[in-house]
C-alpha cells in the first residue's frame, strides 16, 4: 500500500496544492469609474484578481504597488492587509464604500459613469490542517502578464459559483486546484520569493525536491540529497536554504510533518503506521518529533482535528 502511496506523491507543487485542501469562498465581478479605493483587511485568506478591461494599482502590505493592466493576474496566497485604487491618486474624499449591485456584483468609484476598470475578483480558503507550513512555501506574490488562460479559470470559477448545477462544490474545488497551480507554475525563477517554486525551478534543486517528496520514508541525508543534485554537500545545502527558504533536513523533517498531520486528521492509518509511512522507525521518535514541531503529540492532534473514518482520499492499494 505504502510503495503505490508513494509513487502518487511524487510531484511536489500537486503535492502541496493537494495538501492545501482549496475550498471556495467568494467570487466577484468588480466594475468601477473614475477615482476610487478600496481596502480590505483579511484574515490570511489567499486572493486572486483578474483583469478584464482597463488598469488599476494593488498595494499589499509590506510591498511596493503592482499596476494590474487588462490580461493580468495576481494571486496573494496569505492576504492579511491590500489596497486596491484607480491609477489616479484617489485623494481623501475618494468613495471607498463599494456599492453592491446585485450579488456577487460590485460598483466602485463614480456608480454614473461608464466603467473604465473591470476585474474578476476571488477570495477562497485553504482547509489543510497544516496551511501555514505550506503557504510559507509558496511565493508571497505571484502576479502574470498576458494571463489568458488563469482569466479563463476565473471566469470558469466565477460561472460555477453562480450557477445552481449538480456536483458544483466539487467542481469549484477542482478548478481553483488548477488556478492555483497553472498559477504557481507562473511564479519559478529568481524573481519568486524562496521557496518551493524557486526550488523546482532550480533544475539541481528540483532534482532533491522531488525525491524528498516522491520518499517521505526513506533515511534522506545531505550527502545523498547533494549526490541527486549534482552539488557538493556545502554548495548544495548553502543553495537549498537560499533557493527555498530552508535547510535540506528542516524541509524534509517539515514535509514529514504536514504528510502525518493530513493523515492523522483524516484517520487514513492508525498512529504507528503514520509514524512509518513517513520516516520514523518508531512511535516515540515520531512522536517527539511530531510533538516538537506541532505543540501536541499526534494522539491528541488527531482527535481535534479527525474527521470520520476513512474520510479524504485514500491512498490505493498496491
Amino acid at each position: 500500500m505504502f510503495s503505490a502511496y508513494v509513487r502518487i506523491m511524487s510531484d511536489p507543487l500537486a503535492d502541496v496544492v493537494r495538501l492545501l485542501t482549496p475550498a471556495p469562498s467568494i467570487s466577484k465581478r468588480v466594475t468601477a469609474a473614475g477615482r476610487w479605493i478600496v481596502e480590505r483587511r483579511e484574515l490570511g485568506r489567499p486572493f486572486y484578481c483578474a483583469m478584464v478591461e482597463g488598469a488599476c494599482r494593488l498595494t499589499v502590505a509590506g510591498r511596493a504597488p503592482i499596476r494590474l493592466e487588462a490580461g493580468d493576474f495576481v494571486l496573494v496566497p496569505e492576504a492579511f492587509a491590500f489596497a486596491c485604487t484607480s491609477l489616479e491618486p484617489p485623494g481623501p474624499g475618494a468613495p471607498r464604500r463599494p456599492l453592491e449591485l446585485a450579488p456577487g456584483v460590485v460598483r466602485l468609484g463614480d456608480a454614473g459613469a461608464p466603467a473604465d476598470v473591470v476585474m474578476l475578483v476571488g477570495h477562497c480558503d485553504f482547509a489543510s490542517p497544516d496551511r501555514a507550513l505550506l503557504v510559507s512555501l509558496l511565493p508571497e506574490v505571484v502576479h502574470a502578464r498576458g494571463a489568458e488562460r488563469l482569466t479563463a479559470l476565473v471566469r470558469l470559477i466565477d460561472d460555477e459559483t453562480r450557477s445552481d448545477r449538480a456536483a458544483r462544490g466539487m467542481v469549484l474545488a477542482r478548478l481553483l486546484e488548477v488556478l492555483l497551480i497553472d498559477a504557481l507554475r507562473s511564479a519559478g525563477g529568481t524573481g519568486a520569493t524562496p521557496g518551493l517554486m524557486r526550488g523546482l525551478a532550480d533544475p539541481r534543486l528540483g532534482a532533491a525536491l522531488r525525491r524528498i517528496h516522491a520518499h517521505p520514508a526513506h533515511p534522506h541525508t545531505v550527502a545523498e540529497l547533494a549526490a541527486a543534485a549534482a552539488l557538493s554537500r556545502t554548495t548544495f545545502h548553502e543553495r537549498f536554504r537560499r533557493e527555498v527558504g530552508a535547510a535540506p533536513m528542516e524541509y524534509v523533517a517539515r514535509w514529514r510533518i504536514s504528510l502525518a498531520k493530513e493523515m492523522l486528521a483524516r484517520r487514513a492509518a492508525p498512529i504507528a503506521e503514520v509514524a512509518q509511512r513517513v520516516g520514523y522507525g518508531s512511535t516515540s521518535a515520531f512522536s517527539m518529533a511530531f510533538a516538537r514541531h506541532v505543540g501536541a503529540p499526534p494522539g491528541v492532534f488527531a482527535a481535534r482535528t479527525a474527521g470520520p473514518p476513512g474520510a479524504g482520499v485514500q491512498p490505493p492499494a498496491a
